[in-house]
């Protein structure tokens, strides 16, 4: 699948990103491999496979030493609010971009 200039332009424009000619290729070009490589997915044939929410079979599960899931806090949010350039803590502030055109 090609992915066209004008597409690039379009997600960066609802992005508000400014793009160069060199970023637009760059971009044009990344994302269109990414969407041949989901196309060769797309090929593969998955009629016998059953959807599963975890990758690991019971049998790999028994044998693989996995971490228990654990709760940590994360108290960072003082530091980098003191490099933002408008904090009004605990938030950012940032330019008002809903009534952009």
């Amino acid at each position: 699948m090609k992915i066209s200039r004008e597409d690039v332009l379009r997600v960066a424009e609802l992005d508000y990103l400014d793009l160069s000619e060199d970023e637009l290729e760059k971009y044009r070009a990344q994302v269109d491999e990414i969407l041949e490589y989901i196309g060769k997915l797309n090929e593969l044939d998955t009629t016998n496979v059953e959807p599963m929410a975890q990758v690991l079979t019971d049998t790999q599960t028994a044998d693989a030493t996995l971490r228990e899931d654990l709760v940590v806090p994360c108290a960072v949010a003082d530091e980098v609010l003191a490099h933002a350039p408008d904090p009004e803590p605990p938030y950012f502030r940032v330019p008002k971009v809903i009534e952009r055109a």
